[in-house]
């Protein structure tokens, strides 16, 4: 096998195209756009990008206060639970004379 031979250049063809993929690959892992055949960044056209943001950033403001209100409901079980009876008596009977 002689450098200009048939051999060489698909060796160097398949050693380029995989050194090309596992750049994309480590690229993509950290959040960088991958590059087309002349190292230009290929950018992805998503329009809906931005309002899809806005939605998940508005679920997740919604599921925050679910949770919290969930939070506060639990810690009124657990004094319930654990209090003696008598005391949850008379805080019942207050609320229920107001």
């Amino acid at each position: 096998m002689g450098w200009g031979g048939p051999g060489f250049v698909i060796a160097l063809i398949a050693i380029t195209t995989a050194g090309w993929i596992i750049n994309n690959w480590i690229r993509a892992k950290h959040g960088y756009e991958p590059t087309d055949d002349w190292g230009k960044t290929a950018k992805r056209d998503d329009i809906d990008a931005s309002r899809k943001v806005e939605l998940l950033t508005s679920e997740n403001a919604q599921l925050t206060g679910k949770i919290s209100r969930l939070e506060e409901r639990i810690a009124v079980l657990e004094r319930i639970a654990t209090d003696p009876a008598e005391r949850t008596a008379r805080e019942i009977d207050a609320l229920r004379d107001r």
